[in-house]
C-alpha cells in the first residue's frame, strides 16, 4: 500500500477524533475563562482536556508528515495545518472538515458549491469569532483602563471586527488583545470575501441561466 492511500485512511480516521478534541478543547477553555471561581478539580479538568487535544493535534500532524513523504516541503504545503496544530485559538476550525464529511453522501457533495461555500465560511466564522472573544476577553477584563469588561462586550467586539464595521465603542488595551483583534480583521475579510464572492457567482449563473431558457425574441 503506497504512502498516500495510508496518508488518506489515516486522515478519514482522525477527521471525527480531531472535531471532537476541537470541541473539547473550546468548551474547556471557556469553563477556564468564564468560571473564575472553578474548583480546583474543574482546573485540572480543563488543563488536563487542553494538553491532551493539544497532544493530538501534534501526533496528527506527525503522523501525517511522516505519511507524506515530503519531508521539510510538508510545512509550506499545508500550512494551514502547522498554524492550527501550533495555535490554539484556530483548533475549533478542524470542526469545518468534519462538517465537510457529512456533507458527503456516497463520494459528492449533499450541497451545492455556493451554498456550501457559504455554510463553511458562516460556521468557520461562529467558531473563530466564539473564540477569538475568549480570548480576548481573558486578556482584557482585568486590564487598567480597559473598555472590554464583559464577555458580552467581547462578543460584541469579536462580531464587528469580523464584520469588519469596527465601531470602536470598545476595543482591546492589551498586546495580546490586539494581535487576537488582527486576526479576527484578516479572517473576517476572508471570509467575508469568499461569502460575497459565491453569492454574487450563483446571482450571475441564475441570471445567465434565465437568459438561456428565455424564448427568441422575448
Amino acid at each position: 500500500m503506497d504512502d498516500d492511500s495510508r496518508q488518506l485512511r489515516w486522515e478519514r480516521r482522525a477527521e471525527i477524533p480531531l472535531a471532537v478534541g476541537s470541541l473539547l478543547f473550546l468548551g474547556s477553555y471557556a469553563v477556564w475563562v468564564l468560571w473564575p471561581g472553578r474548583p480546583s478539580a474543574w482546573r485540572d479538568l480543563c488543563l488536563a482536556v487542553t494538553f491532551a487535544t493539544w497532544a493530538m493535534f501534534l501526533v496528527d500532524y506527525a503522523v501525517r508528515w511522516r505519511l507524506s513523504g515530503e519531508g521539510p516541503r510538508f510545512v509550506r504545503r499545508h500550512w494551514m495545518d502547522t498554524v492550527v496544530a501550533a495555535l490554539p485559538l484556530l483548533r475549533p476550525v478542524r470542526i469545518v472538515k468534519m462538517y465537510e464529511t457529512v456533507q458527503r453522501r456516497r463520494g459528492e457533495p449533499r450541497l451545492a458549491l455556493h451554498l456550501r461555500v457559504i455554510a463553511y465560511a458562516g460556521l468557520s466564522t461562529s467558531l473563530l469569532g466564539f473564540a477569538g472573544a475568549l480570548v480576548v476577553y481573558d486578556q482584557e477584563h482585568t486590564a487598567p483602563n480597559a473598555s472590554i469588561r464583559t464577555f458580552g462586550d467581547s462578543i460584541w467586539f469579536a462580531c464587528s471586527t469580523l464584520a469588519t464595521v469596527g465601531y470602536g465603542d470598545v476595543v482591546p488595551v492589551t498586546s495580546g488583545g490586539r494581535v487576537v483583534a488582527v486576526a479576527l480583521m484578516a479572517c473576517g475579510l476572508a471570509l467575508l470575501g469568499a461569502v460575497t464572492g459565491s453569492f454574487s457567482s450563483w446571482l450571475l449563473q441564475t441570471f445567465a441561466r434565465g437568459d438561456e431558457e428565455r424564448p427568441p425574441g422575448s
